[in-house]
């Protein structure tokens, strides 16, 4: 029994709280062992099956590190399913009045949400990254359930994602809050993400700052009373209100810049002794960061640019998009990501070749720039008429040219 893979399941149902659930978990465990599926597969199309054809819109296999079989053998499996409906509502705004007038102090959105849906899956890093920020976060509130004692073992439950711009940090830390609220249902009835708007926070007027950051975290406290709900705060660009205190002595207002810092370090104090709550930050400039904020991270996660194996496993999203939506043909194959980095290259088959070479070409790129070539490749150098996956790889070789082209200019 100690070597039975374990494998998390995601079933997306159109409906919550269906009385068919059980009918919907047995058809996706039939269907699973019926067909040849590697990890990290997101299917939504089951024209042969009428129930999962009308009660389910995903289902999602979650990726198995260092997995060296071509599929996985779900009869022999341990599946841990996670059967859940999805929020479609729009972010929501909230907002204080302040000397400035009205303004947008934050943006709740509820979870697991639509929009995140297939986030964490098109989210692509060197090594195992995104499964041990998972099992960090899980042991984060573990840590926190328990109620352990923050003066033998510290917890804060801070992240801090940092790296260049475009590595996706903002989106892995949505996609990560999505996955929690999804694997944590049991857990938790509800989840909410509040997105801190860190520069809306400044106010001209003298002093005004430090109120508005007290405000904001206030109304967090508010919504994690509510023990049932999982809330994950995220402070994008985190600098901006963590700026380090040396440097705010040469800055204007040097005493309201260290009032706002001193705000939000002692509202993370507080907020922490709540078992429900995940504090997600990110940075593209770590330096600016006052040491005593890195000091209560947790974690902190270095995000770096794409390797040639992470570039081939986004533009094989990217392609398989397009097919999806009959802009391009289904016909063509590529070999997994795995296979590429350990096969030898002239074992490839022509079009995993093929894209291997604009993989490589690409290099240098973050990973918000490779999510833009095909669409360039399609705009500007694709016939109107022509679905060839092969002719598209020349569009694309174009359209990587370009934007090296057009960075020379800037």
């Amino acid at each position: 029994m100690g070597n039975t893979r374990h494998v998390n399941v995601e079933v997306v149902v159109k409906d919550s709280g269906s009385k068919f659930e059980n009918t919907v978990q047995q058809s996706v465990l039939k269907y699973l062992k019926s067909e040849c599926i590697a990890p990290g597969r997101i299917l939504s199309t089951f024209p042969n099956d009428p129930v999962l054809k009308d009660f389910v819109n995903y289902i999602i296999i979650e990726n198995i590190p260092n997995f060296q079989e071509d599929y996985i053998d779900f009869s022999i499996c341990k599946i841990h399913w996670h059967i859940y409906s999805v929020d479609n509502s729009l972010p929501m705004t909230q907002n204080e009045y302040c000397s400035d007038g009205e303004i947008n102090i934050a943006t709740h959105l509820v979870l697991p949400n639509v929009d995140l849906v297939r986030a964490w899956e098109n989210l692509h890093y060197e090594s195992d990254i995104k499964e041990n920020l998972l099992r960090y976060a899980h042991a984060m509130m573990k840590f926190a359930d328990r109620r352990i004692d923050g003066n033998i073992i510290t917890c804060n439950k801070v992240i801090l994602l940092h790296g260049p711009p475009g590595t996706g940090k903002t989106s892995l830390c949505k996609a990560l809050a999505h996955k929690l609220s999804v694997r944590m249902q049991d857990r938790y009835s509800s989840g909410l993400i509040i997105e801190i708007n860190s520069h809306s926070l400044f106010s001209k007027y003298f002093s005004e700052s430090g109120k508005l950051v007290n405000k904001m975290f206030s109304s967090i406290k508010d919504v994690i009373e509510n023990s049932n709900t999982l809330v994950c705060v995220l402070i994008d660009e985190v600098e901006s209100l963590a700026h380090a205190r040396d440097q705010c002595l040469s800055g204007v207002e040097p005493s309201d810049s260290i009032r706002v810092v001193n705000a939000v370090l002692t509202q993370i104090d507080q907020i922490k002794r709540y078992h429900n709550v995940l504090i997600l930050a990110t940075s593209n400039l770590t330096k600016s960061i006052d040491l005593a904020f890195i000091d209560r991270a947790d974690i902190k996660q270095f995000l770096g640019l794409p390797s040639v194996t992470a570039i081939y496993k986004i533009y094989c999203s990217c392609i398989e998009e397009l097919q999806r939506i009959d802009i391009l043909e289904k016909s063509s194959v590529f070999e997994p990501s795995t296979s590429v980095t350990t096969m030898d290259y002239n074992n490839l088959n022509q079009i995993s070749r093929k894209l291997l070479e604009l993989c490589e070409k690409s290099c240098g790129f973050s990973g918000r720039a490779l999510r833009k070539i095909p669409f360039i490749a399609y705009a500007l150098f694709s016939a109107s008429n022509s679905n060839n996956v092969e002719e598209f790889f020349i569009s694309m070789e174009k359209a990587i040219e370009k934007e090296k082209s057009d960075r020379t200019y800037i």
